[in-house]
């Protein structure tokens, strides 16, 4: 039988709880995930300077970014382990010299050997700091923790934002090379002196939520693992976060069999392509989507909240195989689809917080994280279904009812899984459980 460990939130807040301490903690890890962000998202901007430098086939630069994606993904339950050893400055430092030592050598690199290297070593940099800030933000919020989580992975998909005109600027400028190396060091120094403010919550100074069922122990990883509740997340995950990736993946193509590829959409004040515009959409309802369905879970639940954005993903996919013809729907549909796309990474972290508690959360989440490598390996089964069949259609509605399917999931089976899995690790709901601690272990013992 496992023995009972209260979680710092079971114990609740102390005299030490302080409001200030903790938002301040959150604010250090979005400043680290923004500094993170340009490794994947400002990729794009130099792989055409680098196909013109060196003459190699767009293709064979491309495997750099399919490296950089399958080191930050599949290393996560090892850079967990670390996380709860060593905490969260030690292992944002470490990530802070990786992703600046991986720009530094892209700066050098004359091969696409170099590029490789460069794109594994920014992966590990990368999946350490983006796994140790969400786990942190978990620790410190368990009352908030859609919201906290929400704005933390939010940092990293909107961070590049602010500098994706300046990166375009210097490469033009000063060439790609001199772009890598400043940039690099910049990013990389800026999450190196962030990492030393960041620090985990002691007993007292967190405090549990008062409206949603959350665990008032401990897990270990072996415990997770042994769970229904843990490998049915796990199949949810695989679910959405595959769905999506296969239509935000493929998103260039849809649009040119879809004809709306090159369509100017006048707004007044500007004119631009439809395909460009709707990648600009990404960006902004990606950024929105992770803090908005995480405050919105915080408050009905992450089961309802799962419904909600599942199912609106899942018709907003059927609709724009419909209707994405038309450019202004085309424009509005993708739209949907990418906010309601982008709270997995907010809704099932701040889930396995609740169901799991936070002591080995690094360990844990980080196995959860994997399905996205699962999800990015299914990405090109998309072309081949797309191939014999001859129509987007079939990759659309079969992506829909993957998120509807996750879904069906999530107000079927996922709330009694949920129930009992929190019954039997001595849960608190809405309002805190009169037995206490004590009285809590006692009756889960």
């Amino acid at each position: 039988m496992s023995t009972y460990t209260p979680t710092p939130a079971a114990l609740g807040p102390g005299k030490d709880f302080s409001e200030s301490r903790r938002w301040l903690q959150l604010v250090v890890g979005v400043v680290c995930m923004v500094a993170t962000a340009n490794i994947q998202y400002a990729w794009t901007l130099f792989v055409p300077e680098i196909q013109q430098t060196f003459g190699w086939e767009r293709a064979s630069i491309q495997i750099a970014f399919t490296i950089f994606v399958l080191v930050q993904t599949w290393l996560a339950p090892i850079e967990g382990f670390f996380i709860d050893k060593f905490g969260p400055r030690l292992m944002v430092a470490f990530g802070a010299l990786f992703i600046g030592t991986a720009w530094v050598i892209n700066s050098q690199a004359t091969s696409l050997f170099g590029f490789y290297v460069g794109a594994a070593i920014g992966g590990i940099g990368v999946g350490s700091i983006y796994a140790t800030c969400i786990n942190n933000a978990l620790k410190w919020f368990p009352d908030r923790r859609g919201l906290a989580v929400g704005l933390t992975a939010g940092g990293y998909g909107a961070g590049s934002a602010a500098t994706i005109l300046p990166i375009a600027a210097m490469i033009e400028s000063s060439g790609f090379q001199e772009t890598f190396f400043f940039f690099g060091l910049l990013q990389g120094g800026l999450a190196f002196v962030a990492a030393w403010f960041l620090r985990s919550p002691k007993a007292g100074q967190v405090k549990a939520s008062d409206k949603l069922n959350q665990s008032r122990r401990d897990y270990t990883l072996k415990e997770a693992l042994n769970t229904k509740l843990f490998w049915l997340m796990f199949l949810m995950f695989i679910c959405v976060v595959t769905g999506g990736m296969m239509a935000v993946a493929q998103l260039g193509v849809i649009a040119q069999d879809l004809g709306v590829k090159e369509f100017k959409v006048d707004l007044y004040f500007f004119v631009m392509a439809a395909l460009p515009l709707a990648l600009m959409l990404d960006r902004v309802m990606n950024g929105i989507s992770r803090p908005l369905f995480g405050w919105i879970s915080d408050h009905i639940g992450r089961e309802k909240t799962m419904v909600i954005a599942f199912t609106l993903e899942g018709l907003g996919i059927i609709a724009l195989g419909a209707f994405g013809h038309n450019p202004w729907a085309f424009l509005i549909l993708s739209g949907v689809v990418f906010l309601a796309w982008g709270e997995v990474y907010s809704l099932f972290s701040a889930l396995a917080g609740d169901a799991f508690g936070t002591k080995h959360i690094g360990k844990i989440y980080g196995v959860l994280y994997t399905a996205k490598g699962i999800g990015a390996l299914f990405v090109p089964v998309g072309n081949l279904l797309m191939e014999a069949t001859g129509t987007w259609s079939t990759v659309l509605y079969t992506v829909a009812g993957m998120d509807l399917f996750a879904a069906f999931l999530a107000i079927a089976v996922l709330p009694r899984v949920f129930k009992a899995h929190v019954a039997r690790s001595g849960g608190v709901a809405s309002p805190p459980s009169p037995l206490g601690p004590k009285g809590a272990a006692q009756a889960h013992a």
